[in-house]
C-alpha cells in the first residue's frame, strides 16, 4: 500500500537531506578542486574535513529526529538508510583527501582528475534528487544520469588500475593509489546506492 504523503511534520527531514546533497556536491568540489591544483593548494584539505563533519552533524541529527519524532509519509527505515549513505560519500571523500597527504603524493595521476570529475558530476545530480524529492516527481533524468556516471567511474577506474600495473611503476606508489582509486570509485559507487534508495522511495509515493 504506498504511504501516505508527505506531511508538514516531515519538512525538517526534507530539509536535512538537501543540506546533506549540498554538502557532499561541496565535498566533492573540492576535492576535485584539490587534483587539479595539488600540491599547491594542500589547504583545501581541511575545508573537506570541515564538510565531512558538517556531515556527521546531519546525520546525527537525522538519527536523532527518527528516535524522537518518526516522519508520517516517509519510511523511517528510508531514510536511515539514505542518511548513512550521503555519510559514506562524504567520508570517502575525506579519506581520499587525507591520504593525498599521508601519502605524500607529487602529482595527480590523470585518472584521479577523471574519477573526481566524475564524483562531483554525479554528486551534483544526488544534490539535486534530494532538493527536489519532496515534490516525488521529475526525479527519473536523476539516477538515469547517475547510473551512466557510475559505468562511466567504473570503466576510468579499471584503466587506472591497468595502468599502475602496467608501466612499472614503482610497488609503493602503486599501492597508494591503488587505494585512493579504490576511494573514488567507492562514492561514485555510493551515489548510484543512494539514488536506488531515492528511487525506492518515490516509487513508494506513486
Amino acid at each position: 500500500m504506498p504511504l501516505r504523503s508527505a506531511t508538514s511534520r516531515d519538512t525538517a527531514y526534507f530539509e536535512l537531506l538537501a543540506e546533506s546533497g549540498a554538502n557532499i556536491l561541496r565535498g566533492a568540489q573540492l576535492l576535485q578542486h584539490m587534483f587539479d591544483t595539488w600540491p599547491e593548494e594542500r589547504g583545501v584539505a581541511r575545508d573537506i574535513l570541515k564538510a565531512e563533519q558538517e556531515g556527521d552533524r546531519i546525520t546525527q541529527e537525522i538519527v536523532r529526529r527518527l528516535n524522537v519524532d518518526p516522519p508520517r509519509g516517509v519510511d523511517s527505515a528510508d531514510l536511515y538508510a539514505l542518511a548513512t549513505q550521503l555519510d559514506d560519500i562524504i567520508d570517502d571523500i575525506e579519506e581520499a583527501a587525507d591520504f593525498m597527504g599521508l601519502f605524500q603524493i607529487e602529482a595527480p595521476m590523470e585518472q584521479a582528475h577523471e574519477l573526481s570529475m566524475i564524483l562531483a558530476e554525479s554528486c551534483d545530480q544526488v544534490a539535486g534528487l534530494l532538493n527536489d524529492l519532496r515534490g516525488f516527481k521529475d526525479l527519473e533524468g536523476y539516477w538515469v544520469e547517475i547510473h551512466r556516471l557510475e559505468n562511466e567511474g567504473d570503466r576510468v577506474w579499471r584503466e587506472a588500475l591497468a595502468s599502475l600495473f602496467s608501466n612499472g611503476i614503482d610497488p609503493m606508489v602503486v599501492i597508494r593509489w591503488k587505494d585512493i582509486f579504490g576511494l573514488l570509485e567507492r562514492a561514485i559507487d555510493s551515489t548510484e546506492t543512494a539514488a536506488h534508495t531515492i528511487e525506492a522511495i518515490a516509487v513508494k509515493h506513486a
